[in-house]
């Protein structure tokens, strides 16, 4: 989970999205960080690349997509994703703005992989914070499955992801081998 907020960053005011997104991660059974806080530029791009090398199968980034001219968290995660997943980004802000929120429309986030871990941009308010796990909780483990190989449930009432972080399949924090495994788990970013 990375928070991208320049005034967070340098301490003017308390991160309030991350913390909402971290609740919503861990409610649907992944392991989550605290919110990494960074400002926009090169330290997004830092954070995403450490979040892909520790093997997250999910970054959430919240704050930097608007169009103010600091707002560079799309611009940065560009530069890491390697595979773009536009469907994720463009339910985002579609929710947002049928849920009374014109101004969603002017988002940016993107959404993608790098390497086998999926990043969403998430915009840096409250309520792009809950919009946002709104739109991903019904997809995100599914996504996370499909990611790592799997194909389409057979029926509902799946048992939880294999392996990793699944707090929800009762396999605990241990991957196949009985070591810690970074699966299932997200960081994340405002």
């Amino acid at each position: 989970m990375v928070t991208v907020s320049n005034r967070a960053a340098a301490g003017v005011y308390a991160d309030r999205a991350g913390p909402i997104l971290v609740a919503g991660l861990r409610e649907l059974g992944f392991a989550a960080d605290e919110p990494l806080v960074v400002p926009d530029g090169e330290p997004v791009v830092t954070a995403l690349r450490e979040a892909v090398a520790e093997a997250y199968d999910v970054v959430l980034t919240t704050g930097g997509t608007g169009l103010n001219p600091n707002d560079q968290t799309p611009e940065m995660t560009r530069r890491v994703l390697e595979v773009e997943v536009p469907g994720l980004a463009e339910a985002v802000r579609a929710y947002g703005v049928d849920h009374g929120v014109p101004t969603a429309a002017l988002s940016r986030g993107l959404a993608g992989l790098a390497g086998s871990t999926l990043i969403v941009n998430l915009p840096g308010s409250s309520g792009g914070a809950r919009d946002g796990m709104a739109v991903l909780a019904p997809v995100l483990r599914h996504a996370v499955e499909q990611i790592r190989g799997g194909d389409h449930p057979a029926a509902q009432g799946g048992e939880g992801t294999r392996g990793g972080h699944d707090t929800q399949g009762g396999e605990g924090t241990k991957d196949e081998h009985g070591g810690q495994d970074k699966r299932d788990a997200v960081s994340g970013s405002q």
